[in-house]
């Protein structure tokens, strides 16, 4: 079968490592004809412990490699690298690149009211960037910060062991009245159901999870003026760049995770100019 490429929607996004793919498989699951440009930094995660200057530094140059694949839109599928990046980011691209943050969904979690818990990584829990959207859209609200130490760093690798042990310890910190959880750092996506199980109390209501892949995903596609299409065929490809060099496969813990194994068989792996 010949596959007409013209004119096809193709999105780029990046990371230091596969908290991207929450994002990726929301993008995929609206347009499974899209073309994906997944760039990640192996040589230089983790980017949390980084100066600001440093990972900005890192994210230019993982943002170059991407745009030299002409997408239509980039996602920054990295909560951090898109508090200390996004400017430098932009100036990159823009506008001949829109590009999309990913900002934790503390807003529509505390439009639901309830007692509203943050998961998110010790470097941005108590962070002038979380407060002040705290500040901004959860006035009134009850917000509790949690610190999630390794919890990003065991999903990263797949430990189980250490997944099971971080959710916990957060778990623990995380009031008995919570109605509400932001997963402020994408990486705790692909574990979203064993945070519920973890919070989750006996004889509560059912506990409320908001992530960002989703609302990104549908930024994305908004601002390229591209519709949802989620039964477009299935015929998008998918090029994976590792600190910039063309690397043809994603790494083996991304399969692990639903989200990374929905990939693979969505197309073949291609690389476009």
């Amino acid at each position: 079968m010949v596959i007409d490429y013209r004119g096809r929607v193709k999105i780029a996004l990046m990371d230091s490592g596969i908290g991207l793919l929450a994002a990726t498989a929301a993008v995929r699951r609206l347009r499974p004809d899209a073309d994906l440009v997944l760039s990640l930094d192996p040589d230089g995660m983790p980017w949390g412990p980084r100066t600001p200057e440093d990972l900005t530094r890192r994210a230019v140059a993982v943002a170059e490699a991407a745009a030299a694949r002409r997408p239509d839109a980039l996602i920054v599928g990295c909560n951090t690298a898109s508090v200390h990046a996004l400017p430098a980011l932009r100036a990159l691209c823009e506008p001949g690149i829109p590009v999309i943050g990913t900002v934790p969904a503390i807003k529509p979690a505390a439009a639901g009211g309830g007692h509203v818990a943050i998961w998110a990584t010790p470097a941005t829990t108590g962070s002038p960037y979380q407060r002040g959207l705290i500040a901004d859209f959860a006035h009134g609200v009850q917000v509790t910060e949690v610190p999630c130490w390794g919890l990003a760093e065991a999903v990263e690798h797949a430990d189980e062991q250490a997944i099971t042990a971080t959710i916990a310890a957060a778990a623990e910190l995380t009031p008995p009245d919570v109605t509400t959880v932001v997963l402020g750092c994408t990486h705790y996506e692909l574990v979203s159901e064993r945070i519920r199980a973890a919070v989750q109390q006996p004889g509560a209501a059912p506990l409320v999870l908001h992530g960002s892949a989703g609302a990104v995903a549908t930024q994305a596609l908004r601002r390229i003026g591209e519709p949802a299409a989620p039964d477009a065929p299935a015929v998008g490809s998918l090029t994976v760049l590792l600190s910039g060099r063309e690397g043809g496969a994603l790494p083996a813990a991304a399969l692990h995770y639903a989200e990374g194994r929905l990939l693979p068989a969505a197309g073949p792996l291609a690389d476009r100019m």
